[in-house]
């Protein structure tokens, strides 16, 4: 995926300036796709010369204007075709898998330290996506009616996709959690 699909997907759900853009990156998307604010400036600019995005100026009292960034019909048709892209399955590449394979010819249990930080980090962004997920999806949130019954209202896709993510990135981070504590687990038998 390029930077200029995960732009317009965030722009898509809500316009912004690369300053907001940035912030979304730092508080969501970023968990998925990172950028720097750099990349991303960078990358608005070519995308506007490119047509995939239109700029407004949007002035502000007592500071600046600032531009406001939209998806243009260029951006829309760009993201489409890439959406109907058959992409390859991602392959792992893991450091900490290939330290802690390494440490057989060292000392293991100087990789305990390294892994408990890995899991805190893990169980931080746990903490933060289940927090997220409490705020934005709460448990009478309802995506679709029960099979078979008709809903008084159609779904969303937005919001239903945005949750499935999450879904996505929860499972993940308990599955690395697991994955840790049986790191530990073998890590302190030596």
């Amino acid at each position: 995926m390029a930077l200029e699909h995960a732009i317009l997907v965030s722009l898509l759900e809500k316009p912004g300036s690369g300053y907001e853009l940035a912030r979304r990156f730092e508080r969501s998307i970023g968990y998925f796709w990172t950028a720097t604010h750099q990349q991303i400036y960078r990358v608005l600019k070519r995308m506007e010369n490119d047509g995939w995005v239109a700029a407004r100026e949007v002035p502000q009292q007592g500071r600046p204007d600032k531009k406001e960034y939209s998806v243009a019909d260029l951006g829309h048709a760009a993201l489409s075709s890439w959406l109907h892209e058959p992409i390859e399955p991602e392959s792992v590449r893991h450091d900490l898998a290939v330290k802690i394979r390494g440490a057989a010819f060292d000392d293991p249990a100087g990789l305990v330290r390294e892994v408990e930080r890995h899991r805190q980090a893990h169980t931080d962004r746990l903490t933060h996506y289940l927090a997220g997920e409490a705020r934005d999806f709460p448990p009478d949130y309802e995506p679709t009616a029960p099979q078979g019954a008709e809903s008084a209202t159609p779904p969303d896709p937005e919001r239903e996709l945005q949750h499935v993510v999450l879904r996505g990135g929860i499972a993940y981070e308990r599955m690395m959690i697991a994955w840790l504590d049986d790191v530990l687990a073998t890590l302190h038998r030596f």
